[in-house]
Parts: structure tokens; sequence; C-alpha cells
């Protein structure tokens, strides 16, 4: 079964860090493109950061760009978020996503 399982979330102060897993399974997590995307309430989906296959691509929305690092571990299948200085905005559910797939999503809330 093809399966995405985030992990890492909760609730943070501003100016803080998190950082998310996702852990894959059920296919060959190295040939596909790994993204976060997020969800907040009144909000549309939006798509944080992507990760080529290799992780040599990589991508980031503007409004995270220097503050959040996409990566990922092959061998484990796993693709991770670090996100530092987070601000209130950033509060949303994390949700991975290859072509197709999503997994259930994990809740990030910077709130002080």
């Amino acid at each position: 079964q093809v399966q995405l399982v985030e992990s890492g979330g909760g609730l943070v102060q501003p100016g803080g860090s998190l950082r998310l897993s996702c852990a894959a399974s059920g296919f060959a997590f190295n040939w596909y493109t790994m993204r976060w995307y997020r969800q907040a309430p009144g909000k549309e989906r939006e798509l944080v950061a992507a990760i080529g296959s290799s992780g040599s691509a990589i991508n980031y929305a503007d409004s995270v760009k220097g503050r959040f690092t996409i990566s990922r571990d092959n061998a484990k299948s796993t693709v991770y978020l670090q996100m530092n200085s987070l601000k209130p905005d950033d509060t949303a559910v994390y949700l991975c996503n290859r072509i197709n797939i999503w997994g259930q999503g994990t809740q990030v809330t910077v709130s002080s």
C-alpha cells in the first residue's frame, strides 16, 4: 500500500523551530519528486517546498525561503522539512505529497 505519514508537528513559539518528517512506503521513493504543502483555515493550500528525486533540485515558496529547508534521505524513504524562525502565519496543517498521493498531515501551530 502506498502511504505517506507525517510527523513532527506541534506548538511552537514565534521564532522557534520544528522539523517535520514524512515517512514513505509502498513505492520506489527515490523515483519521485516529493513536496510539502500547507493548509491553513480560510486560506488556499500552498506549495511550501519541493525536492527532486535525487535531492539536487529544490524550490521553495517565497513565504518560507530562507527559513525552511527541505531534504530527503532516500535510504530511509523519508522527506524532511526543517522550519526555522517560525511565524504565526506558518500555522497550518502540513502535508506531504507525491504525485496522486497525500499524507494525512501534521498540525503546526506557531503562537506565544
